[in-house]
């Protein structure tokens, strides 16, 4: 296949590591695959000593590997 021929969704099946499109998943296997994949980001962001930063009631947090949490 040639890259220019892909839509954007099969793009991103050849690139990244997923299975399934997140388009053609049910509710119940997005939830699933959006727990995966946050947990592979923190993961990661552990693993390079970075700390995992979100935003939680308005706040943003970042949580380190050793479980700490600060407000930013």
């Amino acid at each position: 296949m040639v890259k220019d021929t892909l839509t954007i969704e099969e793009q991103v099946l050849i690139k990244g590591h997923m299975q399934k499109s997140p388009f053609g998943m049910s509710p119940d296997e997005y939830q699933a695959w959006q727990a995966q994949e946050n947990a592979h980001a923190r993961e990661y962001l552990f693993s390079i000593g970075q700390p995992l930063v979100y935003e939680k009631d308005g706040q943003l947090i970042a949580e380190y590997p050793d479980g700490t949490i600060k407000p930013i």
